[in-house]
């Protein structure tokens, strides 16, 4: 019983002992004081007020993730040439790697993939509503190999692309 009891005493000097040497450090070294130091202290100035528009009130790409795709349209005409021009400037930035510049799923990074990416000029795809396109190119298809733009492209650029893909026409 001795044994445990100066065991005990041990433990409990050396705790008190690191205790009191972490009090010693922080109130005699420069460093010491975490909470005392500038970057701790909050709201010791006023706050910059934050800019209109940063925060949105209303579209975005939450609301149109959670939009029906029977309700979603495009913010402006879909065969609006400006639009189509801008779309293809898009498409060969983000897409033509993998469905190539024949719009055929050949590309250079979609040649190695089996099965290929999807021909845009195919029956399936020209016979699909804007909307279901937009979707598609926006999050990507589930268990598919299509990857989610919505973060990499805007929302106009990303509905340029859909007028785009719509101007192409189903192959001969």
């Amino acid at each position: 019983m001795k044994k445990f009891g100066s065991a005990l005493a041990l433990v409990f000097v050396v705790v008190l002992g690191a205790y009191q040497a972490l009090i010693f450090y922080d109130n005699n070294f420069r460093y010491g004081r975490m909470r005392e130091t500038p970057a701790i202290k909050p709201h010791e100035e006023p706050l910059l007020p934050m800019e209109a528009g940063v925060v949105p009130l209303a579209g975005g790409d939450g609301l149109l993730r959670l939009t029906p795709v029977e309700e979603l349209s495009p913010p402006f005409a879909l065969d609006d040439p400006a639009r189509r021009e801008r779309g293809r400037a898009v498409y060969f930035t983000f897409c033509a790697q993998c469905h190539g510049p024949h719009y055929d799923g050949q590309g250079t990074v979609g040649q190695s993939f089996a099965p290929l990416p999807t021909d845009l000029r195919s029956a399936v795809v020209q016979g699909k509503p804007a909307a279901e396109l937009f979707r598609t190119v926006s999050y990507g298809i589930p268990g598919g190999r299509q990857p989610a733009l919505d973060t990499t492209i805007p929302i106009a650029d990303r509905w340029s692309v859909v007028a785009f893909i719509g101007s192409l026409g189903p192959r001969p």
